[in-house]
């Protein structure tokens, strides 16, 4: 009996570079992991070299228990690696290489068959900056039953023009504090509160859920007309690296598995927190970690 996809992710897989070390990455890649460590079958769109990179990064993919099924391999682009450097707050800045092997993802009929088989779509605004993967998502999203866009904008990475046609296809779109305030006012905003430019942005693209993370001060849930707060948890950040990635999965996970909102928020913003007190993008979290940030 095959197992039901009940996710597929689109966008980028790579090799953040840390300098010391390297380790796997990418947003919909560290989504994906951590969807499946919760329990939600998920599965990547991508694509990576024919080289020795690409090669290690599906093998480290296998290993996490996420299929490598829907990720190509291109002979005409490297495999992704993206320079990686974080502060002393822990904050992370990114020099991500143009074009590599996801820049060039062409739509097949197997990626077709996934996406309409599974229950949602997930992809970001990185993986649309070359018009050749963002045929192929477009062509994704016009054959899927729920649309989520988690923005995480990088800049010189994206267009407008592109950002708005995502964001008024999407079902849900998950921001951070920044994005929000940058997309707002491109749309023509004038409210300087989160409440009043999430209302905004809901009313300008017909979309009835968004989220915002506003890192350690938590995060803001937007369902039905109604908002859902959470305050954030206090973790001695390592870097942030992946925090946003594993908070969105949380919060999917949730969705799919019709949890109270309230809850499904708590417990995001509690994996967020715990993933930005670790290295890297995608640590293994146990549930004892959870109750003990709850109990503190």
């Amino acid at each position: 009996m095959k197992t039901i996809i009940q996710a597929v992710c689109f966008g980028e897989v790579l090799w953040d570079n840390f300098g010391k070390e390297k380790k796997i990455g990418g947003a919909p890649l560290n989504l994906s992991i951590r969807m499946n460590s919760l329990g939600i079958n998920t599965s990547i769109i991508s694509q990576v070299g024919n080289d020795s990179l690409g090669d290690k990064l599906k093998f480290l993919i296998k290993r996490t228990r996420t299929t490598t099924q829907l990720i190509s391999t291109t002979d005409n682009f490297p495999t992704s690696e993206v320079k990686v450097m974080v502060n002393k707050k822990g904050e992370a800045k990114y020099d991500i290489t143009y074009p590599c092997a996801w820049d060039k993802i062409k739509v097949i009929k197997l990626y077709q068959d996934a996406v309409k088989k599974s229950n949602m779509l997930i992809f970001g605004s990185l993986a649309s900056r070359d018009e050749v993967s963002r045929k192929t998502l477009f062509n994704l999203i016009n054959l899927s039953k729920f649309n989520v866009f988690d923005v995480n904008l990088r800049p010189p990475h994206f267009s407008y023009t592109t950002l708005i046609n995502l964001m008024k296809k999407s079902d849900f779109i998950k921001f951070n504090e920044e994005e929000l305030e940058i997309i707002s006012k491109k749309l023509g905003s004038n409210f300087n509160s989160i409440n009043d430019n999430i209302m905004y942005i809901s009313k300008k693209t017909k979309t009835k859920m968004i989220c915002v993370s506003k890192g350690e001060n938590g995060a803001i849930l937007f369902i039905n007309n109604k908002y859902y707060n959470q305050n954030g948890f206090k973790v001695k950040v390592i870097d942030t690296v992946g925090s946003g990635d594993s908070f969105l999965a949380t919060i999917l996970e949730g969705l799919i598995s019709k949890k109270p909102y309230d809850l499904i928020l708590k417990k995001a913003c509690a994996i967020g927190a715990i993933v930005a007190s670790k290295k890297g993008a995608n640590p293994i979290i146990k549930d004892d970690e959870i109750k003990k940030l709850y109990a503190n």
